[in-house]
């Protein structure tokens, strides 16, 4: 699966063959949405909100780092904004990918950005500047 394009087993509500998914990513993949107690309100449904939120993918500096990725090109700027606020109040630090943009158009590139103390905004540049993984 790639950020920024359905799986092609997607029906746009569902899967189309539920029952025989892969283990890897499927089985094994919880959406902050549906996770057992998810802070997540009930408009940030993906489908609402048209974005992905994994929660506590990695630490940097004992901080919990959340993870968004868009259902589409970009995230909206509503959904972004309630994750840069529940980031904030609640200790975190967000990275979050959209399709690179180059002379005006979407390309199938996914850029990182990095929302929390500026250290980690610089961390995340300097990995994504030298072709790492941002986390």
């Amino acid at each position: 699966m790639h950020p920024g394009r359905p799986c092609p087993h997607s029906t746009g509500s569902g899967c189309n063959d539920y029952e025989h998914r892969p283990v890897d990513p499927c089985v094994h993949f919880i959406c902050g949405w549906r996770m057992d107690n998810s802070p997540l309100p009930e408009w940030m449904k993906p489908s609402n909100a048209k974005v992905i939120v994994l929660f506590d993918q990695t630490r940097w500096r004992g901080m919990p780092v959340d993870v968004a990725v868009p259902v589409g090109r970009r995230i909206p700027p509503r959904s972004l904004n309630w994750l840069k606020q529940f980031a904030q109040e609640h200790q975190r630090v967000l990275l979050y990918s959209e399709q690179v943009v180059e002379n005006g158009k979407f390309t199938n590139q996914q850029g990182f950005s990095a929302f929390g103390p500026p250290e980690y905004q610089q961390e995340v540049a300097e990995r994504a500047a030298s072709g790492q993984r941002p986390w």
